[in-house]
């Protein structure tokens, strides 16, 4: 789809706030709150009875397992045919996945015997691949793979560290692609497309770049490369109990008080009047306390990812535009030809401490504290979560699909007798300042990054296990365990088309050009790992009171241009270096 079709389906899903100002409920009156819903999630009716929740011949959806071990102590091309069986579903043929596996026994020959250390973060599709990839690749390449996994504030700490001692700590990583602001301005990984191009002895043949969903995300315009290698990819999305809301006793009692029909909210103001009223005017179902709102609150660095993972946005802080808003883009930073850094206050001609922003924090700082459970100001972005399958949550503004899997379980209040979900996701509301062509949404894209300081020989051991964890004879796989996809060829699988009915609307958003929308951190923020501890450092005291709105986001701005000035002066920017605006008063 061309790209002005493109921007037409995500205005759909965005919803038309023009009027917003001088009437909220005109934009939701006569059922129009669900037009952007029904943009990928369908009718809010189209998911009735499906098929036996064990899809027949299949594994069961969203389990990662311990360990596999299918080829019982057979190696090299041995393993294959043992692991092949494992490896389903696949969007390839099985000699398709033979032939793959193959290329990674003969590639491995010189490797044979060495040891490597991959680290990732703590989430279910590197738990697959440090549960069961790792070991299926060892079988197959008779190469080791250590791959630990931890918080993501440590493993961007132990990435900066190497990059300050230029020492070997782990062979290869995976982060965020929000890091394409910041290796291309520092020069200190390989660049994936240049290392492929370098090295055809152990890059995959069938790789294909063009199928990875996120391959803009990893894309530096500087030079046009790929950097980095998605491998799973998930969106910050709405949830909702659509059992809830199709209850008629329901509908009738929240059109009594609130003048308009309960259905997915298109904006700020609606999303709080439902809140309200399963927090206030409900408060309990099924014999069980229920709330309007989940968000999580505890100090830390997933704080921070709450808020710059385009809370702000959803606002209307950022200009116009795909990736992440120019001039002003996803963090507020202004940014200037060849991608310098012009300043993040606003008297530096930036948005952090505008007005959008600051009424941004108010709104997460207050809905946190009047409508979520007791308990949510002292959660984390892993253990809020799985929150609401424990049944007690009507709606999140900001529910993440990386948690589709917690959802999904048989036996789980949330999931009917037949496997099909009681929830759906649909697009997330916007806030009063934002406005059709700004970006959607937030999507993380994890993916292996590949550091200058890993010994030759051992980086081409390494990357051979990166792309073995992302080939086409795996990638359906691992999808199908952690639901979160990375490849188009995937995501059109009939597998996926035969699950959809069990995941609440993932599929059916991972299908819509309207996917384009939801972006991660994209070039302008110059160093992602310096620059994050700002955040959740200043939004931790509006959260305890100890600080207003107002006050976190000045100190946010400011201390975010003095880390950009200081890397910039002491030379760490290759490229995209400061060049601040005069301030104006």
């Amino acid at each position: 789809m061309d790209d002005e079709n493109s921007m037409n389906e995500a205005d759909k899903v965005g919803g038309k706030l023009s009027n917003l100002k001088v009437d909220r409920r005109k934009v939701l009156q006569g059922g129009a709150a669900i037009a952007g819903a029904t943009a990928f999630v369908g009718p809010l009716q189209a998911f009735g009875k499906g098929e036996q929740s064990q899809i027949k011949g299949m594994p069961t959806l969203g389990h990662i397992p311990n360990s596999a071990n299918p080829a019982q102590g057979k190696t090299g091309h041995d393993a294959i045919e043992p692991w092949v069986e494992y490896l389903q579903p696949s969007s390839l043929s099985k000699d398709e996945q033979r032939k793959e596996l193959k290329f990674f026994v003969e590639a491995a020959k010189p490797f044979q015997g060495m040891t490597v250390n991959a680290v990732s973060e703590s989430s279910g599709t590197h738990k697959f691949e440090s549960n069961v990839l790792s070991q299926a690749f060892e079988d197959l390449t008779g190469i080791k793979v250590q791959h630990s996994l931890m918080g993501e504030g440590s493993m961007v700490s132990k990435l900066e560290t190497e990059e300050q001692t230029q020492q070997d700590l782990y062979d290869i990583y995976t982060v965020d692609s929000d890091f394409i602001g910041t290796f291309p301005r520092m020069q200190t990984v390989h660049p994936v497309e240049d290392y492929m191009n370098a090295n055809p002895d152990v890059t995959l043949p069938s790789l294909d770049l063009d199928d990875y969903i996120g391959k803009s995300f990893v894309t530096w315009p500087g030079d046009g490369k790929v950097w980095q290698l998605p491998q799973g990819q998930f969106a910050n999305l709405y949830w909702f109990r659509k059992d809830w809301f199709d209850r008629p006793d329901l509908q009738k009692k929240f059109k009594k008080i609130y003048g308009y029909d309960l259905n997915v909210p298109v904006n700020w103001s609606a999303y709080e009047d439902i809140a309200d009223f399963f927090t206030n005017k409900v408060k309990h179902l099924d014999g069980q306390r229920v709330y309007g709102h989940m968000d999580y609150g505890k100090k830390g660095p997933s704080i921070g990812w709450r808020i710059h993972d385009d809370w702000l946005c959803m606002a209307g802080m950022s200009d116009k535009g795909v990736p992440d808003g120019r001039p002003v883009n996803d963090w507020g930073i202004r940014i200037g030809e060849n991608q310098t850094i012009k300043g993040a206050t606003v008297e530096r001609g930036g948005a952090t401490n505008g007005p959008a922003a600051v009424y941004a924090i108010d709104k997460y700082v207050t809905w946190l504290k009047k409508y979520a459970p007791p308990e949510a100001s002292g959660l984390t972005f892993y253990s809020a979560g799985p929150v609401p399958a424990k049944g007690h949550i009507a709606q999140q503004i900001f529910w993440y699909s990386a948690f589709t899997a917690s959802m999904t379980k048989p036996g789980l209040p949330v999931v009917n007798d037949d496997g099909t979900p009681k929830w759906r996701m649909a697009p997330s509301p916007h806030g009063p300042y934002w406005e059709a062509g700004m970006k959607v949404g937030y999507q993380d894209c994890g993916s292996w990054t590949l550091p200058k300081f890993t010994p030759k020989k051992t980086l081409k051991a390494a990357w051979l296990y990166a792309q073995f964890t992302d080939c086409k004879a795996c990638s359906l796989r691992k999808f199908w365990a952690a639901l979160t996809p990375f490849r188009e060829s995937d995501v059109q699988s009939d597998a996926m088309t035969k699950a959809k009915p069990y995941l609440g609307g993932l599929v059916e958003f991972y299908r819509s050009p309207a996917r384009k929308y939801w972006t991660p951190t994209g070039t302008g923020v110059p160093a992602y790992g310096k620059l994050a501890p700002v955040w959740w450092k200043n939004i931790a005291p509006a959260v305890s009171g100890s600080t207003t709105p107002q006050q976190a986001m000045d100190n946010v701005a400011e201390q975010m241009e003095q880390v950009i000035d200081r890397l910039s002066k002491a030379g760490v920017f290759k490229t995209g270096k400061a060049d601040f605006n005069p301030k104006k008063s």
